[in-house]
């Protein structure tokens, strides 16, 4: 496993982090919690020190299940949370953030992230300034050890530096999904704010387990991603098919090729999420992969027969 600085603090990371939204349960479809547990210790035991979860994530059950499955290493490990976008006025925040260490079942967040830009999904308007204060009180207190931010733009990312440290910001970036390449990743390299990538697999779409005929569950939040679209998924099932060989040259399996092109970016870790043990471990492996410069300017190329396909929103479903 490869550890990073998560930006300017002294926290460690492991660059392949485990993303728990489906244990929340809430917009999927088949998560069993004895599965989950099972998956987190094997993601742990696989060198995987960092864990990615959310009090939206079936409101509050991902973090429940999170501090279960860790509570005897916790002093080994990095819990990163993150509140809502209805959650950032001053008193919220504290209240949100209290909840999360009780459902954890500790005494501090190591990374305290805003999920969604204030405003989001027809939300009020909070000033940042108030709710990086309240984030920058808590981690005076000791409660939480670093702060960031999820899903901001560009411009609201330097907005909000101009109020706290900001450690890492995370996106939805993968192979299948590159907005943040335009000019925000750019802005964290040059201000060490680390990237953790999220849908890092495309949401399962880069493991090359949905065939070109398969239907999600009506609960399962997928069946409205964009790329899920006839017109983009045709083109998926069609990189896939040039994506195996490269895979198969260097052994490993689709998912974690497309995790080593995520981490191979400077300041980027890749979060991959796991219903089960296999799957964990798997994910981890993808650490250790090393691609060569001609491979990863195939698997670039490949990508975009994807991504010059899509619009400019980087909001990936359509709910």
């Amino acid at each position: 496993m490869q550890f990073r600085s998560l930006g300017q603090s002294d926290i460690k990371i492991s660059s392949i982090i485990m993303g728990t939204w489906q244990a929340g349960k809430k917009m999927w479809a088949g998560i069993d919690d004895t599965e989950t547990v099972k998956a987190m210790r094997a993601a742990f035991d696989s060198g995987i020190t960092t864990f990615d979860t959310a009090t939206v994530y079936g409101d509050g059950h991902s973090e429940q299940i999170v501090g279960k499955a860790l509570k005897d290493v916790r002093h080994e490990v990095v819990l990163a949370t993150k509140v809502f976008a209805n959650r950032l006025k001053r008193d919220q925040v504290f209240e949100s953030c209290h909840q999360s260490l009780r459902d954890l079942g500790t005494d501090h967040i190591d990374l305290y992230q805003i999920h969604w830009p204030s405003g989001s999904f027809g939300g009020k308007t909070v000033p940042i300034e108030e709710t990086l204060g309240a984030m920058n009180e808590l981690r005076h207190q000791g409660k939480i050890r670093a702060i960031g931010v999820s899903n901001f733009s560009r411009d609201q990312l330097a907005e909000a530096c101009q109020y706290s440290e900001i450690s890492s910001l995370q996106p939805p970036y993968s192979l299948f999904w590159r907005h943040v390449e335009a000019d925000t990743l750019p802005y964290c390299v040059e201000n060490n704010i680390t990237i953790m990538a999220y849908s890092s697999m495309a949401q399962g779409f880069l493991t090359g387990k949905f065939g070109p005929d398969h239907k999600f569950a009506k609960k399962d939040h997928r069946s409205k991603s964009k790329l899920f679209k006839p017109e983009n998924y045709q083109r998926i099932q069609a990189a896939l098919t040039r994506l195996r060989p490269i895979a198969e040259e260097n052994q490993v399996s689709l998912g974690q090729l497309a995790l080593a092109w995520v981490i191979s970016h400077p300041g980027v870790c890749a979060i991959a999420g796991a219903r089960n043990a296999e799957q964990a471990t798997q994910n981890a492996k993808a650490a250790d992969v090393s691609l060569a410069d001609e491979d990863l300017a195939e698997i670039d190329t490949i990508g975009r027969t994807v991504t010059d396909h899509l619009d400019d929103n980087p909001v990936m479903w359509e709910f």
